[in-house]
């Protein structure tokens, strides 16, 4: 094989040990914060009908430029999926018998043919919790509930925005923009906090949005700053207004439980695919140190029941959060690697009994990784001091003698005798 085609294809990479650890450690935490709020997992296929995926129920003209199309042996249209979201409806429409409300959460690599950035491969992994068959704004209020409780487990200090598409497509009405562009103009829109007001009017241009309606919105955004409160007193169509009902409902439950993250009103949040009809959210570091969003969701109450055409409602809402966008801002940190193992035990002379005691310090739930390459102490310690291992645990005849283990703080570099059967709780009190 030539060297020239040993490389990583565009926007996908390989991921060496100390950064799959990383991962591994931010699926595990994530994955707990969800059974702790009641959500059952599941798993769809990576490959889906293409038809499926692009079908006006799905994701709207805009995703399908970046989505992987093949075919099978069989000529069978196929792709990749964009999401996770296209592949649950898809579940729940060929399961019309499911006990509803479904809170479930999946975690599985997405592909996007799109624009590589940190935190953003073209091949990446999302974690999806979505709760199909409720229309209560509690549901909303739970996923945000549960963002701020993930994000304070993983040490990342956020802000979510929300809106409501109602309620911009209230605005939008009300400033004349018909409903056939509605969609391109809040493509714009949604970029504003990026390309500013001179920006969106250019792009509005690009789209060819007629001129007078570019007039119009622009004179609008120029306004300035634009309140929930301030809007109420602006617009005051049918669909502004329930729009605003459904925010001030959330805002409500989300003050009512206590909930202390920090929540913002961004009233021209869009959110890019075209499935979403209510609510609107996005994710962000306090300290943008990474300016896209990771994390980010909405309600979707029209894709499931036009899957299914029964004529039944399907209600839903779902949260993403970008796993390689989490990564990416840990490792921004100082300390954010996490060590593969927090004990190594170094054997002197007592490789069986060593093993029995990895084993058992294993059992009690520490992370545990035995010397095997028969190095000596210094060398040994001077490895785990490079894996970054917490402690050190050197066993040896005198040790075995004595019933004790000598313990090294690798952090500290101080050591004591430990009495061999109370060193796993010693252990587990200090990490």
């Amino acid at each position: 094989m030539e060297n020239s085609v040993l490389k990583s294809v565009k926007g996908t990479k390989d991921f060496l040990p100390k950064e799959q650890a990383q991962r591994n450690w931010i699926r595990r935490t994530l994955e707990a914060v969800f059974e702790a709020y009641g959500c059952k997992p599941l798993e769809t296929p990576t490959l889906q009908y293409y038809e499926l995926l692009a079908s006006k129920y799905g994701g709207g003209d805009e995703i399908l430029k970046e989505v992987y199309r093949l075919s099978d042996q069989g000529e069978r249209e196929l792709a990749l999926r964009y999401d996770l979201t296209v592949p649950l409806a898809k579940v729940v429409g060929m399961n019309p018998e499911m006990r509803l409300p479904f809170k479930r959460y999946e975690i599985g690599k997405v592909f996007r043919d799109g624009p590589v950035k940190t935190g953003r491969l073209r091949e990446f992994i999302q974690c999806d919790v979505d709760i199909v068959g409720t229309s209560s704004m509690l549901a909303e209020a739970e996923l945000i509930s549960m963002a701020f409780a993930a994000f304070a487990k993983l040490g990342l200090d956020v802000y979510i925005e929300v809106n409501n598409r109602k309620l911009l497509s209230g605005v939008l009405q009300e400033l004349g923009v018909p409903a056939e562009r509605a969609g391109d103009v809040m493509l714009s829109l949604d970029k504003l906090e990026k390309i500013g007001v001179e920006g969106v009017r250019d792009d509005l241009r690009e789209r060819q949005v007629e001129e007078p309606l570019v007039a119009a919105i622009t004179a609008f955004l120029q306004k300035g700053a634009l309140t929930l409160d301030a809007l109420a007193k602006q617009f005051s169509s049918d669909t502004f207004r329930q729009g605003v009902q459904e925010l001030q409902e959330l805002f409500d439950y989300l003050q009512g439980a206590g909930v202390s993250g920090e929540v913002r009103f961004s009233p021209f949040l869009a959110r890019g695919l075209g499935i979403y009809t209510g609510t609107v959210y996005e994710i962000f570091l306090q300290d943008r140190s990474i300016a896209s969003s990771i994390g980010s969701g909405g309600r979707f109450d029209e894709i499931i029941g036009r899957f299914l055409g029964d004529g039944r409602a399907y209600p839903a809402v779902g949260i993403s959060f970008g796993l390689d966008v989490i990564l990416a801002a840990l490792s921004m940190r100082e300390a954010s690697e996490r060590a593969a193992a927090d004990v190594l035990v170094i054997p002197l002379g007592t490789e069986t009994l060593s093993l029995g005691l990895a084993n058992r310090l294993r059992a009690s739930g520490l992370r545990v990784e035995l010397e095997l390459a028969g190095r000596k102490l210094k060398k040994a310690l001077d490895y785990a001091n490079k894996e970054g291992i917490a402690y050190a645990l050197i066993y040896g005849e005198n040790e075995v003698n004595s019933g004790q283990v000598i313990v090294r703080d690798m952090r500290q570099g101080s050591e004591e005798a430990i009495a061999l059967d109370s060193v796993s709780s010693w252990l587990s009190s200090r990490l």
